[in-house]
């Protein structure tokens, strides 16, 4: 390359939004820029409060520079108009954010959406730079729960930035893996953004796999009679929506992607690449709609167990409660039956001088004698009622 479009280059590439037409006025493939004439970045502990993970600047597929900070980072890239830099921030702060927003030209919305995280999966186009929502998901087995993160995107003609607001997806195995494959890397950013759409949507299949076996147990335990098992089927239904909330969204924005393969002049091994993410995406979109009816399905099953046993219950009940209304029938019987001549011998057992019959010589036969009838006529009258 000549010094004159060589200094043109380095000139462009100060400023941010000309630094694609740089790389177009370039042309060619990228020239790597020799590791000793990389401008030399001082060492250091990073600041408290540093959210920079990793920033790189690669050059015909290699690593050149690791720059500390993101000031490092812009004045490496300013010195070598034909690199790529990737930076990787875990939970920034407006601030940094800013100077990205500053140095790239990104659009005050997408940075918005980086800052306040929570967002669902998407893909929208600023100009020259994309900006993406991926959802990474990861099945717990200690808890048998899925856990799930967030990454943003910030993808450029000559730039990648990567905001992270949790723990997944572990990017720094996709760095290494791009690293050990110069051949991806040489084929610019959307590389870089098919490897981490790739580690997302791989990602998926532990959970995918967790999913199912979370619910042949839950199959079983619902014909076992597991009295727990509603809350289970209620709390692995919220995971499946929102795992399906994670991965649908996907499908539109691969086709995206494919649609503007050519108007963008995406490079012809990466539309394979990105068709076999679209592919895996919509079989892991297949399983989780199939989850979901089924977790619906077993719910039905469940409600209708529970009310038959409810039913068994009420039935049981309603039997011993018919027994016990025959048991306290009885019981009133006898204790009428009985009453009656303790009601005649109270009453003949009072010691009155004037009273009717006390002196009677068939008074203790006549007493006996009603005593039994009074007591023979309760237990017909009973006996017919069916209460003996």
């Amino acid at each position: 390359m000549s010094d004159l479009r060589l200094r043109t280059l380095r000139a462009f590439s100060r400023t941010p939004s000309l630094r694609a037409a740089a790389r177009r006025y370039a042309g060619g493939p990228a020239v790597p820029v020799p590791a000793e004439q990389m401008p030399s970045l001082p060492a250091g502990p990073k600041p408290k409060g540093h959210s920079v993970v990793d920033s790189a600047i690669y050059c015909d597929g290699s690593r050149v520079a690791s720059p500390e900070s993101l000031a490092d980072t812009y004045q490496v890239l300013h010195e070598s108009p034909l690199s790529l830099a990737w930076i990787g921030l875990y939970r920034p702060d407006r601030r940094e954010l800013n100077s990205l927003a500053q140095e790239f030209d990104l659009h005050e919305l997408a940075i918005e959406d980086a800052i306040q995280a929570h967002q669902r999966p998407k893909l929208e186009r600023y100009g020259d730079t994309l900006f993406v929502v991926l959802k990474a998901a990861r099945y717990r087995d200690a808890t048998e729960e899925v856990e799930f993160g967030e990454v943003h995107l910030f993808v450029g003609p000559d730039f990648v930035v990567t905001v992270r607001h949790a723990e997944a997806p572990n990017l720094a195995a996709v760095r290494r893996r791009v690293e050990r494959d110069p051949e991806l890397l040489r084929r610019g950013t959307e590389a870089v953004l098919y490897a981490i759409m790739d580690k997302v949507v791989d990602g998926y299949a532990p959970v995918v796999a967790g999913l199912e076996n979370d619910i042949d147990e839950i199959e079983t335990e619902v014909f076992r009679g597991d009295p727990k098992v509603s809350r289970r089927i209620y709390e692995l239904s919220r995971e499946v929506i929102e795992f399906q909330r994670a991965t649908r969204p996907l499908i539109g924005m691969l086709d995206s992607l494919r649609a503007g393969f050519d108007k963008y002049g995406v490079d012809e091994e990466l539309q394979r690449s990105l068709r076999d993410v679209a592919d895996h995406v919509t079989q892991v979109v297949e399983r989780v709609d199939a989850f979901r009816e089924l977790l619906r399905d077993i719910l039905t099953v469940n409600a209708t167990l529970v009310a038959q046993q409810q039913n068994e219950e009420m039935k049981s009940l309603t039997v011993a409660s018919n027994d016990q209304n025959e048991e306290v029938k009885r019981i009133s019987a006898w204790a009428a039956i009985l009453f009656a001549p303790t009601l005649i011998g109270t009453v003949y057992g009072m010691n009155f001088d004037s009273m009717p019959e006390l002196h009677w010589q068939f008074g203790y036969p006549f007493a006996i004698g009603l005593m039994a009838m009074v007591c023979g006529g309760l237990h017909l009258i009973f006996k017919r009622r069916g209460w003996l």
